[in-house]
């Protein structure tokens, strides 16, 4: 999966640029969904039949329990539901395909003491072998809030409540926050939660990392559910509605953009980043399940904006992080942020897949699939194939300054042609997020649902 031709005996699947996630193999399980959607039967039998052989009770380091619940535990559900569903003939061992549950749950068993707090708010830094934990007095709102979907799927798909009921206490604390100073504004809440109490620390509001995915499982928390979740959809609205009415906020030079803002003491802070970027995908998902027009269109507003700091930069890649406070314009930068309407303040790129994933969502919201080939000289039908075109863009320029001899690696500066240096590090997300929104965004029509 990481290298061209043989891999080296036993090291299967552990990604040869760095040792990381444990050594259990993420670049694997995360890619088992890409391989999937792919449609590429030897790939997907080479991870199924690898995943058995991962023994979770093992690692010389600290596990992150959000992390591993994204990575690992997220990518053998989703190829377990995928490998029982619709793509139940891409997998030829029926024994190794009920493992991804087995292990699921192994994995699961290995990780819950993470949970065995006063308040029910996990450890995210734990030591699987001495049960202990990194002495962290608080957790964030992303790596708890991001656990629920997970581990209520597999408490749905074995039959056990505990799992589903570890993960839903620790999102309690979320959904009904205190004091109520931790929500500035309704359904927008504080960064850092106690994990003695469950009591909000802060009211530092971002959708940016740390933060981001919270808001983003809300609502795929309804989607899933809306009979037991509906008022995670209820937070999701307010949320929404208070981003919308607060955090909006466009650059002076370039009126045409939008960007969320963060939120602190009565001052917003003009910051976001790559990981912020989803933030057009989730109004879009929650405009379409909703049938609410002002958050499509909002979303689409956020997706520009994104895109906008791909498109102005020397690789075609965004930055890492960015901002656009008139007052706060690095001398070397001023050029550049009159132009673009933003600055750089973190220029490297790690692979990350939330622009794309964003421009996927506007795809096939907006029905940009769809263009008749009979007015591809117009106007009109050049506008609605933009982001087939913008993914597209993204790819090209991803594979063009980010591949190496062994796979890809992160780049330390977007704005340099050839992207600066690289890291020595690859990320298992590139597989399991970024290939695969290229490649549904491009994929035949029938081939996935709307």
């Amino acid at each position: 999966m990481v290298t061209r031709g043989k891999r080296p005996q036993n090291r299967p699947f552990r990604n040869l640029l760095t040792e990381t996630r444990n050594g259990w193999g993420a670049s694997a399980v995360d890619a088992l969904s890409t391989a999937l959607v792919m449609r590429i039967p030897e790939i997907v039998d080479e991870i199924v039949n690898y995943i058995p052989t991962i023994d979770y009770s093992k690692t010389d380091s600290l596990v992150s329990l959000f992390e591993t619940t994204i990575r690992y535990l997220g990518g053998m559900l989703s190829g377990y539901d995928l490998l029982k569903g619709p793509l139940s003939d891409l997998a030829s061992n029926s024994d190794a395909v009920e493992a991804l549950l087995t292990q699921s749950k192994n994995l699961a068993n290995i990780l819950k003491f993470a949970f065995d707090t006063p308040s029910g708010v996990p450890y995210n830094n734990v030591n699987i072998t001495s049960g202990g934990n990194d002495g962290a007095t608080s957790n964030g709102l992303a790596t708890t809030g991001t656990l629920v979907l997970e581990w209520t799927r597999l408490s749905d798909l074995t039959g056990d409540s505990q799992y589903a009921e570890l993960g839903q206490k620790a999102e309690s604390y979320l959904l009904n926050p205190m004091p109520s100073t931790a929500e500035p504004f309704p359904g927008l809440v504080g960064s850092n939660i106690n994990i003695d109490t469950g009591l909000f620390e802060d009211s530092y509001v971002s959708w940016g990392g740390g933060d981001d995915s919270f808001y983003e499982y809300l609502m795929k928390m309804y989607v899933y559910d809306p009979n037991r979740f509906a008022s995670y959809k209820d937070r999701w609205v307010a949320a929404a509605d208070s981003t919308i009415a607060h955090l909006k906020s466009s650059p002076a030079p370039r009126p045409d953009l939008t960007f969320v803002a963060n939120y602190y003491n009565g001052n917003l802070d003009l910051n976001s980043g790559h990981l912020t970027c989803f933030d057009g995908g989730s109004f879009l998902l929650g405009g379409q399940v909703l049938g609410r027009q002002e958050y499509i269109d909002f979303g689409l507003e956020l997706v520009n904006g994104c895109y906008a700091t791909y498109a102005q930069t020397a690789t075609g890649i965004g930055p890492e992080g960015f901002g656009w406070d008139e007052a706060s314009v690095p001398a070397n930068q001023v050029d550049f942020y009159n132009r673009t309407g933003f600055y750089i303040t973190s220029s490297a790129y790690i692979l990350r897949p939330e622009v794309i994933e964003s421009i996927y969502y506007a795809y096939r919201i907006t029905g940009d699939q769809k263009v008749s080939p009979f007015c591809l000289a117009s106007l009109k039908c050049a506008d609605l194939r933009k982001y087939r075109d913008w993914a597209w863009n993204a790819f090209v320029a991803i594979n063009a300054t980010t591949r190496t001899s062994s796979g890809f690696a992160g780049i330390t500066d977007v704005n340099t042609p050839g992207g600066g240096s690289k890291y020595d590090n690859q990320e298992s997300f590139l597989f399991a997020e970024v290939m695969k929104y290229s490649y549904l965004i491009h994929a035949p029509g029938k081939s996935w649902p709307n």
